[in-house]
């Protein structure tokens, strides 16, 4: 059980970097390059872009440290599930807002945060199950690489 809390304390740490990321770049590229007044879908890929750098930095603070233990030693599939996962999860809270914006009718701006929150638990809890059971799952994992044993060879 210690070893999960800790566990669900790294993925939280991570998921924070990685919101804050996310938040950065996209405020930074809706206020420079990507501004509405000079690319009217602006603000919509620059959420894309930052979901995408956010969603990088996340899988290599989870592979790297989160679930170190299990990572595989090729990180190709790995990654793709990791971005599946992601996505996933992603469509989970914007369905919460989307049902709460737009079915219940809940406009307001304390209303969309609510959802967003909601949403958000909602998407992490689906995250670090699907991390745990299946992207970082310990029987997927290869065994880790061991070094090769040196042998002195008498002269």
């Amino acid at each position: 059980m210690r070893r999960l809390i800790a566990q669900l304390a790294r993925f939280g740490a991570v998921g924070a970097v990685g919101f804050v990321v996310d938040a950065a770049v996209f405020n930074l590229l809706r206020a420079t390059v990507l501004a509405p007044d000079e690319v009217h879908s602006g603000p919509f890929w620059a959420k894309v872009v930052s979901t995408i750098v956010a969603i990088f930095v996340n899988w290599m603070g989870n592979r790297y440290w989160t679930f170190r233990e299990q990572r595989r030693a090729t990180a190709t599939r790995e990654g793709i599930e990791f971005v599946v996962v992601s996505l996933g999860g992603m469509v989970i809270a914007l369905a919460t807002l989307g049902v709460s914006h737009y079915a219940m009718g809940l406009t307001s701006v304390v209303s969309d945060n609510i959802a967003n929150i909601v949403g958000l638990v909602l998407g992490t809890v689906f995250r670090f199950w699907l991390y745990k059971v299946w992207v970082y799952h310990p029987e997927r994992t290869a065994a880790p690489v061991q070094e090769p044993v040196r042998t002195e060879v008498a002269p």
